[in-house]
């Protein structure tokens, strides 16, 4: 049959990225307490189009995803993107998968259990060029300039658990020699309880709270947990969220927040603080809340970069 994807286009427009969004598709990663985690992720897969082939072949992204959608790992993702590159012919391949991720915890007095939810996601780029290529910006800042190479793993890294190695291997396509770069980024959004200081200070008794969240995108350079990195997070609220609280619970989460006021420029501070000691090379933190008694949300965001 006629493969019109691949027919000629003479209007000379190369594309940046072609693909698919929004794939929901069941996927597994890696679990510090139960070894592997079973959740649902929304993916989205593109590659760089030249501007003379007039379209891309949308169904061999998701048969390359459906291979790996039970290791969905930074070792396994970058993979992957390269399988995708090299098989739709591509110098560059771009990945984000966004899932939903549970996490145990109990409350803090009664110690009843419930799962709370938090938003990962992780996002690669693995490709042909030996430069190091810009990237457009998005909402926050702009990604960084550092490219992990695609090498063999060291021994050393052997040992490391398969999902976050800082290597891969990948077998370059038929008659190419290029050296291959790749970039991969892990972002986390928690759910967090600010009270403010100023009312605190200025007020009798009470003082306005509010739920927002912290979202931080982190760029892989060696192994972590993404339940350690929120643990830290939730260090640096006013108090944690809990999916159960018994009376006795909500005692000591309203009074906890009350003993440690935050405003969203504090959260920001204390979690870039945390991230730096934790030796992450570039990230970006921002915090935003829904104000209870004001008209808006408070919002700050900070980057690092070595």
């Amino acid at each position: 049959m006629i493969d019109i994807q691949a027919t000629q286009d003479t209007r000379e427009v190369p594309l940046q990225k072609v693909g698919v969004k929004n794939v929901r598709y069941p996927i597994q990663v890696l679990d510090k307490n139960h070894k592997v985690q079973s959740t649902t992720g929304t993916v989205n897969l593109f590659v760089n189009l030249p501007h003379n082939f007039k379209g891309t072949h949308m169904s061999r992204f998701i048969e390359v995803f459906h291979k790996h959608h039970n290791d969905i790992s930074m070792n396994n993702f970058l993979e992957m993107l390269e399988e995708i590159r090299a098989k739709l012919d591509a110098e560059r391949a771009f990945g984000r998968i966004t899932f939903p991720y549970f996490i145990e915890k109990s409350a803090p007095v009664s110690k009843s259990a419930g799962l709370m939810e938090y938003t990962c996601s992780y996002e690669g780029e693995v490709t042909v060029r030996s430069e190091q290529l810009a990237v457009s910006k998005g909402e926050g800042g702009s990604l960084p300039l550092a490219p992990i190479p695609l090498t063999t793993p060291e021994k050393s890294e052997q040992a490391l658990p398969s999902p976050l190695r800082s290597g891969i291997s990948a077998t370059p396509s038929a008659g190419s020699n290029a050296a291959r770069n790749a970039r991969f980024f892990i972002s986390i959004k928690v759910p967090i309880a600010t009270l403010c200081p100023c009312s605190k200070a200025i007020s009798d008794y009470g003082a306005h709270n509010q739920r927002g969240f912290v979202k931080v995108k982190v760029l892989y350079s060696k192994f972590f947990w993404i339940e350690d990195v929120i643990s830290m997070i939730e260090e640096c609220a006013s108090t944690p969220l809990y999916s159960v609280l018994k009376r006795q619970d909500e005692k000591f989460v309203t009074e906890h927040a009350y003993d440690n006021p935050r405003f969203v420029e504090d959260v920001v501070r204390e979690v870039y603080l945390g991230l730096k000691k934790m030796d992450f090379k570039w990230f970006t933190v921002e915090a935003e809340t829904e104000e209870s008694i004001h008209f808006h949300n408070a919002y700050a965001y900070a980057e690092y970069s070595e």
